[in-house]
């Protein structure tokens, strides 16, 4: 059995993106060093009887350690099926965000007036997901599309070969969803099209009501991060993805230099000493 949170560190808690920020596919390692030099690996994730995630086993005894000493809330786009095949070292977090705040698990569970909530504000301000699954169906190349899904009847999400995606088509997408309450981000070989009001931080801002907590700390590597980024006190990003891309700043966030799976450690570590005080 864990034991109970220190009350010195009881009031913080960490929301943290997953993907590219703590775990990475093997494609996304980014391991510039000889074979023989390559970290260990933790896998944390299996798809279909194959590994598919994976954090250095470094990073995966910092998680442990963090996720005794303060509230861990993973913060994740990901769906809850996609979520639940993740296993995070450490002990099982009270709770985790998925579908970009659309869902929030309590214990495991879907909390539904919490998904009520957020369908209540997405019927008020941004267009039907209809609306916009039917603009990515009239746009999109099959030359370059490899999959269309949507997530939790949520939000919208094309896979795509990202040699063949024409620079502009991102950018002219953003401009077509933005004036229908939308945001576009792009992750990797994912186009992600979000209505606006599914934020991580509309759900952060429920876990600290529900937790009392009195700090935050947040890291995240995407545009649908930055508002994640912002509701917290202290946060931090990695060398990569969306937002280092962009130049995306803000006060209170590190831009770490780490890239890849190393940058997940060095991430983990930051978050320790922050929470410890140092």
């Amino acid at each position: 059995m864990s034991r109970p949170l220190s009350p010195r560190r009881a009031d913080v808690l960490v929301a943290s993106d997953l993907d590219r920020t703590l775990i990475y596919s093997a494609a996304a390692l980014a391991l510039p060093m000889p074979d023989e030099h390559a970290p260990r690996l933790l896998c944390v994730e299996v798809h279909e009887g194959r590994p598919l995630s994976f954090m250095t086993e470094t990073a995966g005894a910092l998680l442990a350690g963090l996720a005794d000493a303060v509230r861990f809330v993973p913060t994740t786009t990901r769906t809850r099926k996609q979520y639940r095949r993740v296993g995070l070292p450490g002990r099982t977090p009270r709770y985790a965000i998925c579908a970009n705040g659309g869902h929030l698990l309590v214990d495991g569970r879907t909390d539904h007036d919490w998904n009520a909530e957020m369908r209540r504000r997405l019927a008020d301000g941004s267009a039907p997901l209809a609306e916009v699954r039917a603009h990515l169906a009239a746009t999109a190349d099959p030359e370059w599309l490899r999959k269309e899904r949507i997530a939790e009847d949520l939000f919208a999400y094309l896979v795509v070969d990202r040699e063949r995606l024409p620079l502009g088509w991102v950018k002219e997408l953003a401009v077509w969803a933005e004036e229908r309450g939308w945001t576009v981000s792009l992750q990797g070989r994912k186009i992600y099209a979000v209505p606006r009001p599914l934020t991580k931080s509309a759900a952060l801002a429920e876990v600290v009501r529900r937790s009392g907590v009195t700090r935050v700390l947040a890291a995240g590597d995407s545009l649908l991060d930055a508002d994640l980024l912002l509701a917290a006190h202290t946060g931090w990003t990695p060398g990569h993805g969306e937002l280092a891309d962009t130049g995306w700043t803000a006060p209170h966030v590190t831009a770490l230099p780490a890239v890849g799976v190393a940058a997940g450690e060095e991430i983990l570590r930051e978050m320790l000493r922050e929470a410890a005080g140092e």
